[in-house]
């Protein structure tokens, strides 16, 4: 990931990396309890990375995405970016770990979720750098507030 342009110290964006590494270590989590046979701790990680990303999402895309997919240059990879959100969210839906085929697609779909980050990460949040305005950041904060309620972004630094 990028650390050149600053935005991993904006506030917002800080939160939206941190959201991601906390998915990331549940679904890390979840395939090692997934090969040492432990169901149950499987599905409760699985279960822990659906509520971040159900929220990380909303954030997202009711603030960030929804300021930047009005810029034409950005539009068409924001629609991608939230279509690979509903794909995620239909599979993790739906997933039955006890099966070997959903259990297989769960480390698709985690590989698919790593490059999607960087996605954003590398693309996105830097970009938003130059494209938000003042009033689209405030925006952006509060979609994630009210994706978080009782949350607070951490302070940059």
């Amino acid at each position: 990931m990028c650390h050149y342009c600053g935005c991993r110290e904006i506030p917002l964006i800080k939160e939206f990396i941190a959201e991601h590494e906390a998915v990331t270590d549940a679904a890390g989590d979840a395939l090692r309890a997934l090969d040492s046979g432990d169901l149950p701790r499987a599905g409760a990680l699985v279960a822990d990375m659906t509520a971040v990303l159900l929220a990380h999402w909303k954030g997202e895309e009711d603030g960030l995405f929804a300021v930047m997919e009005r810029d034409p240059e950005y539009a068409p990879y924001i629609a991608a970016l939230v279509e690979e959100h509903r794909e995620l969210a239909a599979f993790l839906a739906r997933a039955d770990l006890a099966d070997p085929a959903d259990a297989a697609e769960l480390r698709r779909a985690v590989d698919e979720l790593h490059r999607h980050i960087a996605k954003e990460e590398d693309g996105l949040f830097p970009a938003s750098l130059t494209a938000l305005t003042g009033d689209d950041w405030d925006l952006s904060i509060g979609a994630w507030r009210t994706a978080h309620p009782g949350g607070d972004l951490r302070p940059a630094g």
